[in-house]
C-alpha cells in the first residue's frame, strides 16, 4: 500500500493520535497506555495487517522517553513507526511479547540500556550489561567517571 493511503486509514482509524508521514513512512504518535490496544488494531486488521515488528527501541528526550516501534506488513509491504510517550518518573510500558516475539529481546536491549520497565514481560532481566552494573548507559543523564562520557 502507497503511504498517503496508509496515512489516510491510519488518521480515519486512530482519529485522537497524531498520524503524519515521517522520513520513510507513516508514523503514529500514541501514549503509553494505548499501546496494547493500537498495536493490537493494527495487527489484527486486515487493512493494516502489521505482522511483523522489525525494531524496537527508545529516545531519550531529557523530559520523557519515547518507545519507537517499527512494523511491517508482508501481506501488503508497507512499514510504520509507532511512537509511545513514556513518563520519565515512572518509565513503565507494557510488553508486546504476546503480539510479536520478537519483542523479547528488543525489550531486554531497552530495559537494560535505558531502564524501561516493560510490564508482563517473561523474562526481563539484563541482556548486554552485567547484573551489577549501576544505572542506564543510554541515558542522557548517565555518568560514566571512567570513560568521562558528557552529553
Amino acid at each position: 500500500m502507497e503511504n498517503d493511503i496508509l496515512l489516510e486509514k491510519l488518521k480515519s482509524t486512530f482519529v485522537n493520535n497524531t498520524c503524519e508521514q515521517g522520513a520513510d513512512w507513516p508514523e503514529i504518535s500514541i501514549e503509553s497506555n494505548q499501546l496494547i490496544d493500537v498495536i493490537t488494531e493494527l495487527k489484527t486488521n486486515p487493512e493494516f495487517h502489521f505482522n511483523y515488528l522489525f525494531c524496537l527501541t527508545c529516545v531519550d528526550w531529557k523530559t520523557h522517553f519515547n518507545m519507537v516501534y517499527h512494523l511491517s506488513s508482508t501481506t501488503h509491504r508497507h512499514s510504520l513507526v509507532v511512537k509511545a510517550k513514556v513518563d520519565r518518573a515512572n518509565p513503565e510500558i507494557e510488553t508486546l511479547v504476546n503480539l510479536y516475539k520478537t519483542a523479547e529481546f528488543h525489550e531486554r536491549e531497552v530495559f537494560d540500556l535505558f531502564g524501561i520497565h516493560f510490564k508482563n514481560h517473561p523474562d526481563l532481566r539484563r541482556l548486554l550489561l552485567t547484573d551489577d552494573w549501576v544505572g542506564y548507559p543510554l541515558r542522557k543523564d548517565y555518568e560514566d567517571p571512567i570513560n568521562m562520557i558528557k552529553l
